[in-house]
């Protein structure tokens, strides 16, 4: 399958783990993919892998508290490939983990300006470049703490909620011209990411989840990529949990 042919789509935070995976999908399924990251030799790496599999890919660096970054990365999109019809806002952190009124004024600052001001800045430049164009497909990643609490991170709890917030706006303000703004909230999924908490603490993760397992970034990719295609044409302002069953207890 190509449902993605002559598509041309940016993803951020796109070095490794779930931003990676939903790459190489939009990938495989046909589009040229710019992949952004602050860390330019992982970016450069998903690149190399994509194009070594016969895809069209691009690395631009780009740090998304960064307005003028992320302003830029829409530009050099433009630029490479003469259109922006996808963009997948994946790029997060989990931040300071503290008690709420314990976490420090930088780390509170610091996850809101990647997790959701970094979220709206790719809203806004990706829309206004769609608009052009004639419209267009936005992920925004969330998170199942977009709808739950996260004792001792109350940074990354707000900023996800915050995700949902700007997600819905964005997607009823544009709806009629044809911008289509979704959200994916995973549950805890295999990354090297969740290896720093150690094995039990990944056990009692994994006894969370009904399932009874963690879920992997490709499981993630398959649902951003559906929200990505002109199969899901009529899904806007929306959020969709793939969790593993976990918000469902």
């Amino acid at each position: 399958m190509s449902v993605l042919k002559n598509k041309v789509a940016f993803v951020t935070g796109a070095g490794s783990g779930i931003g990676k995976a939903v790459a190489l999908l939009y990938a495989k399924e046909g589009a040229k993919v710019v992949v952004s990251d602050v860390n330019d030799a992982h970016g450069q790496a998903v690149v190399d892998e994509i194009v070594g599999q016969g895809g069209d890919a691009y690395y631009v660096h780009a740090d998304t508290a960064r307005p003028e970054e992320v302003e830029n990365l829409v530009a050099k999109t433009v630029e490479k490939y003469g259109r922006l019809d996808i963009a997948c806002n994946n790029a997060g952190i989990g931040g300071e983990a503290n008690p709420a009124a314990e976490m420090s004024i930088d780390g509170w600052k610091k996850i809101i300006d990647i997790n959701l001001n970094g979220v709206f800045y790719g809203c806004k430049y990706a829309t206004m470049q769609m608009l052009k164009n004639g419209g267009g497909a936005i992920i925004n990643m969330a998170s199942i703490h977009s709808i739950t609490a996260v004792p001792g991170s109350v940074g990354y709890a707000a900023s996800k909620h915050g995700v949902l917030g700007l997600t819905r706006n964005f997607g009823v303000e544009y709806a009629s011209q044809n911008v289509r703004v979704n959200a994916v909230g995973p549950g805890y999924i295999d990354t090297p990411l969740l290896d720093m908490l150690g094995d039990d603490k990944k056990k009692a993760l994994e006894k969370a989840h009904p399932i009874g397992r963690l879920g992997t970034s490709e499981e993630v990719a398959n649902l951003v990529l559906f929200l990505s295609t002109d199969a899901a044409t009529f899904i806007n302002g929306s959020y969709f949990n793939v969790d593993g069953g976990y918000t469902a207890v």
